[in-house]
C-alpha cells in the first residue's frame, strides 16, 4: 500500500527524536542558571525560600538530564546509522565539537553529582554553590559545541573537497563558522528565556489553584525577571540572525518572508496564504520592515525567491513557523513586561487572575517555540544536509530497516514521556513546599543547637 522510501523515514525519525530532545535539551541548558540564581540569592539574604526553590528545581532538573542522555544518545546514534553518507563526508571536519559537547557533558554530570550528595553537608553554603558553576557551564558548553556542529551544517568552511574526497581539514575554522556566533547565541538565549517561563509557569499555576505561601510568588518573580532578560536578549539575537540570513543563506530569508521578487524597500509580510501565482493574500504587511531586518536599512534592497534554482528553494511552509515563533516571542516579552511593571507599582497586584493564567499557558507556549524555532531552522535549510556541498536525499541510508526503527523509537519516546511525567508529578506530590519548609526550619534548629 505504501512504498518504502527511507529518505523520507530517516527524515521523519531524525525530526521526531529532536523535537522530543530538544525540550529536555532546553531545560537542561536554562534550569541550571536559574537553579543558581535562587541559591545566590538565598545565600545573599539568608533567605529558606530561595535556597528551597535550588533544592526542588534541582531534582526535577536530574529527571530531565536522566531523560535527555537518552534522547541524546538516540540521536547519536541515528547519526551513524541514518545519515552514514553525511557523517563520513562531515565527521572528518566536525568531529572536535562533538567530542567536545561529551566532555562537557561528562563535567556537568560530574559536579552535579558532587552537588546533589553533598547538599546537607557544608556548613557554608557558599562553597556547595561553588560546585553549581561547573554544572551551569557544562550545560552551556554542551548547547554551544553541539550548536556548532549545526550551525556548520548551514555555512560549512574549514576544508576543500576534491573528487569528493575531503582535503586541507582545519577543524577550528570548521567550527568557528559565519553562522556560529548567532545559531550559538539564540540557542543559549532563548534555552535560558524558555526555562525561565516553564518555571514562572508553574509558580503561576500554583498561586492559582489558591496557594498562599510566599514561595511560589517569590518563585515566580525570580523566574519572570530573568524570563523578560532573556527575551530580548532573544530579540535582538534574532534581528542579528536576520542579518545572518540575508548574507549568509538570503534564499532561506526569503522564503520566510515569501518575499519573491528582488526589491528595494521591502516589506515584511505576517501570516497570510499564497495564491496560485505566489501572491500573498490576507497577509499582515509592514512596509520597510524586510529590508530593516536584513540590512538595517529601509531602503535596502532584498534578494526574492526568483534569483535560486527552483530545485535549491525551501519549503514556503517555513513562513508559518517563523511567523508563530515571532508572535509568541512577542507576546512573551509583553507579559514578563506587564508582570513587572505590575510588581513595581505598589498601588498595583501582579496577581490577577487573568494575568495568572496567561503566565500559566507562557510556559507551554515558550516550548511550542523551540519547537518551531528547531522546525523553521532545519526545514528552512532544505534541500540540503550540509549547505553546498551535500542534499539531504544524497546523504540518507538505503537501508531497509528505517521504518522499524521509527515505531521503536516513537514507542521509546512514548514510554520516557509518561514515566517522566509520573516520577515529576509524584516528586513533588509526595513532598510538598509547606512540609519541605518546615524540615528544613527543624534541621536548621537541630543544627544551630
Amino acid at each position: 500500500m505504501f512504498t518504502y522510501n527511507a529518505v523520507l523515514y530517516s527524515r521523519i525519525l531524525t525530526e521526531v527524536t529532536l523535537a522530543f530532545h530538544i525540550l529536555f535539551a532546553t531545560i537542561g541548558v536554562g534550569v541550571p542558571l536559574l537553579i543558581a540564581l535562587a541559591q545566590w540569592i538565598g545565600i545573599k539574604r539568608n533567605d529558606p525560600h530561595y535556597i528551597l526553590l535550588a533544592r526542588r528545581w534541582t531534582r526535577g532538573f536530574v529527571i530531565t538530564v536522566a531523560v535527555g542522555v537518552v534522547t541524546g544518545t538516540a540521536i547519536g546514534l541515528q547519526l551513524s546509522l541514518l545519515w552514514p553518507n553525511f557523517m563520513e563526508l562531515a565527521g572528518q571536519v566536525i568531529s572536535l565539537p562533538l567530542f567536545l559537547e561529551t566532555f562537557a557533558f561528562f563535567f556537568e554530570a560530574i559536579f552535579l553529582g558532587i552537588y546533589l550528595y553533598t547538599w546537607d553537608r557544608f556548613k557554608n553554603q557558599m562553597k556547595h554553590f561553588l560546585l553549581l558553576i561547573p554544572v551551569v557551564i557544562g550545560s552551556s558548553a554542551s548547547a554551544l559545541f553541539i550548536t556548532i556542529v549545526n550551525a556548520f551544517m548551514n555555512t560549512p568552511q574549514g576544508f576543500e573537497l576534491k573528487d569528493g574526497v575531503i582535503v586541507s581539514i582545519q577543524p577550528l575554522v570548521a567550527m568557528f563558522n559565519p553562522a556560529m556566533p548567532t545559531k550559538v547565541g539564540h540557542v543559549l538565549a532563548s534555552a535560558y528565556m524558555t526555562s525561565a517561563f516553564v518555571l514562572a509557569s508553574i509558580a503561576a499555576y500554583r498561586i492559582l489553584r489558591g496557594s498562599k505561601h510566599v514561595y511560589h510568588k517569590k518563585a515566580l518573580h525570580i523566574t519572570l525577571v530573568p524570563a523578560l532578560v532573556f527575551s530580548l536578549a532573544t530579540a535582538i539575537i534574532g534581528d542579528f540572525s536576520g542579518k545572518f540570513l540575508a548574507e549568509y543563506q538570503p534564499e532561506k530569508l526569503a522564503a520566510a518572508e515569501w518575499h519573491f521578487e528582488t526589491s528595494e524597500k521591502a516589506p515584511l509580510v505576517l501570516f497570510g496564504s499564497l495564491d496560485e501565482n505566489n501572491k500573498v493574500k490576507n497577509g499582515i504587511t509592514i512596509p520597510y520592515a524586510l529590508s530593516i531586518l536584513a540590512h538595517n536599512n529601509p531602503n535596502a534592497e532584498v534578494v526574492g525567491l526568483n534569483e535560486f534554482p527552483a530545485d535549491e528553494l525551501p519549503p514556503l511552509y517555513i513562513h508559518y513557523f517563523f511567523d508563530l515563533m515571532v508572535t509568541i516571542g512577542v507576546l512573551l516579552t509583553v507579559v514578563a513586561f506587564i508582570y513587572l511593571i505590575l510588581h513595581k507599582r505598589r498601588k498595583s497586584t501582579p496577581y490577577r487572575k487573568s494575568l495568572l493564567v496567561t503566565i500559566v499557558l507562557s510556559g507551554p507556549l515558550a516550548l511550542l517555540a523551540i519547537e518551531l524555532g528547531w522546525i523553521f531552522a532545519e526545514v528552512g535549510r532544505q534541500p540540503w544536509i550540509l549547505r553546498g556541498y551535500m542534499k539531504t536525499s544524497t546523504g540518507a541510508t538505503t537501508a531497509d530497516y528505517v521504518d522499524i526503527l521509527l515505531i521503536c523509537f516513537i514507542a521509546l519516546y512514548a514510554l520516557l514521556a509518561i514515566v517522566s511525567t509520573i516520577v515529576l508529578r509524584k516528586m513533588f506530590k509526595n513532598n510538598p513546599v509547606e512540609q519541605e519548609f518546615e524540615q528544613m526550619n527543624s534541621a536548621q534548629e537541630v543544627n544551630n543547637l
